[in-house]
């Protein structure tokens, strides 16, 4: 039989992990992380880690195993992830299972990522500072002049984000997008995507009360405990940064609350937005 591998993707909240795990008994797979917060060490609250019931019903590859003072890019993770699929078809598996919804992971292993022209640290050092003293929008209005596609696609609220696509475009004179859509790569085993979806108001619903279940869980210590790496890529993520801001008392626990379920609904409806580009998505209602 030919080999395969099943991605399990769609928006957070969506019911990824328990359709995966189910999917995962019943192929006898393990579960491929494809979740680019998910698999920093430090933060488990805010990523959704799955607990340790589901980690313990099968297996899981790239939950937890980078420092949160590490970087981990898409590329990074495209080697690392075809190095694991390679290794575990060797081992007789004939179908795998990945999941989650981090959209250029997703992109990097199913066609590949073109490289990427190195960055030039002074000017990523000067787009910072700018970032700094006059934020993130005058940024993103650049790049929209740039690379108009990039930012369509992109969380334009992400400063790390902003300025990796614009660092591209200076260094190379080539937009991002441009190294994003040429060169798919093909691999050596088929592909079959499976997107789970759910009317609206039930999935904003379900991410209202992650969100609630984040804070009973402790996210605001979670929050505490990598105060002293707030400034690091991997922090600039939806949760985290609500939740500093409370800290610093900006805003009270209640507006944090409501921030961090109207930023992640808003990341839910990008996640939608890129996918519905791609015609190969199998899209299914989970039943709970």
């Amino acid at each position: 039989m030919p080999r395969r591998l099943v991605i399990i993707l769609g928006p957070t909240a969506v019911g990824k992990t328990d359709f995966s795990v189910r999917k995962a008994l019943e192929y006898g797979s393990p579960v491929i992380s494809c979740d680019s917060r998910q698999i920093y060490k430090e933060m488990s609250i805010g990523t959704a880690v799955p607990d340790k019931e589901t980690l313990s019903a099968v297996r899981h590859y790239f939950i937890q195993t980078v420092p949160v003072t590490g970087t981990y890019t898409a590329g990074d993770y495209e080697r690392e992830a075809l190095e694991l699929i390679g290794r575990l078809f060797d081992q007789g598996h004939e179908t795998l299972v990945m999941t989650g919804g981090s959209m250029f992971y997703i992109d990097a292993v199913c066609g590949g990522l073109d490289d990427l022209p190195y960055g030039d640290p002074s000017l990523r050092a000067s787009l910072w500072e700018l970032l700094r003293t006059e934020g993130v929008e005058k940024l993103a209005e650049e790049l929209k002049e740039r690379d108009p596609l990039t930012y369509s696609r992109i969380d334009r609220k992400n400063g790390q984000r902003v300025i990796r696509a614009l660092e591209v475009c200076l260094v190379s004179g080539r937009p991002l997008s441009s190294f994003k859509a040429t060169g798919t790569r093909k691999r050596d085993f088929e592909i079959e995507k499976i997107g789970l979806m759910r009317p609206r108001e039930e999935l904003y619903s379900r991410i209202d009360r992650r969100v609630l279940g984040m804070i009973e869980a402790g996210l605001e210590d979670e929050a505490r405990s990598l105060l002293p790496y707030r400034g690091l890529q991997a922090l600039r993520t939806v949760g985290y940064k609500e939740m500093f801001d409370h800290i610093d008392g900006k805003t009270s626990l209640e507006e944090t609350i409501r921030l961090i379920q109207r930023n992640t609904r808003h990341y839910a409806k990008r996640q939608m937005t890129w996918w519905r580009r791609d015609n190969t998505i199998k899209w299914v209602e989970p039943i709970d």
